[in-house]
């Protein structure tokens, strides 16, 4: 990077077990074991307050891990921002390309290569599964781009994709919100879900907990539970944004 042209700030807004925007600017590449030749970031975990764990990765040209991604009682999610993988998931073999996707159930690990002379940017995910009796969540496969978009809320200026099954044995899901630049919101929610949002596009004001930020494409966000939150969409390009949420699950004494 060098050295600083002005004086060192942020955008960076961190609430520890509340919310946080996190801007690329200020990504730190971290060293975990598994992972050859990548530029690796953490943006939520416990440590943060988050049920989950979140990571913003460059593989750089060779960069892969082949010790394997998931495993017991852990269901993974590989995103494909940008470039092109290789997913190797059981004893099948799927390539990806920007849109791409797969779901690792728990039990299981994906093993994860980088097809490209160049980068490959992708969106890693995990969290502990939790059981529901006689229901087991099986590996799922896909490309946004092959997925019809929904109308949101009744609303033909905001559109969502949802990238898995709307099934009992998931209890998880990943969505792709995209809001015209005159979409927003229908109103402020608070529930007791959490979201990790990775922006795609375009550019936003978003009410956090009691305050309006302004987010654009490459942030991050970590919405933890009853966190008040709503955007408008601002610019010119529709933002649209991928995110977690948990589901199906009744909530723990």
């Amino acid at each position: 990077m060098g050295y600083p042209k002005d004086l060192l700030s942020s955008r960076a807004v961190i609430r520890h077990g509340k919310f946080a925007v996190i801007p690329p600017e200020g990504l730190v590449n971290n060293v975990i074991p598994g992972f050859e030749d990548c530029r690796i970031s953490i943006v939520a975990s416990p440590k943060l307050g988050a049920g989950f764990v979140q990571y913003l990765v460059t593989m750089n040209k060779g960069g892969r891990n082949l010790q394997g991604f998931g495993g017991a009682g852990v269901e993974g999610f590989v995103f494909c921002i940008d470039g092109q993988m290789r997913v190797s998931l059981q004893d099948q073999v799927f390539i990806l390309e920007e849109g791409g996707y797969v779901y690792c159930p728990p039990g299981e690990k994906m093993r994860l290569e980088n097809l490209r002379d160049g980068e490959t940017k992708i969106i890693l995910y995990k969290q502990k599964h939790e059981e529901l009796e006689g229901a087991q969540p099986w590996p799922v496969v896909g490309n946004v781009n092959d997925i019809p978009e929904r109308i949101y809320d009744e609303m033909n200026n905001v559109k969502i994709i949802d990238l898995l099954p709307t099934d009992l044995a998931f209890d998880m899901n990943m969505h792709i919100l995209t809001f015209e630049a005159t979409g927003n919101h229908p109103f402020v929610e608070t529930h007791v879900q959490e979201h990790g949002a990775y922006l795609l596009s375009g550019e936003g004001l978003y009410y956090l907990d009691d305050r309006w930020i302004p987010v654009k494409k490459g942030d991050y966000i970590w919405f933890g539970p009853y966190v008040p939150q709503a955007v408008y969409a601002v610019g010119r390009e529709n933002l649209s944004y991928i995110y977690s949420k948990d589901c199906n699950r009744d909530a723990n004494l």
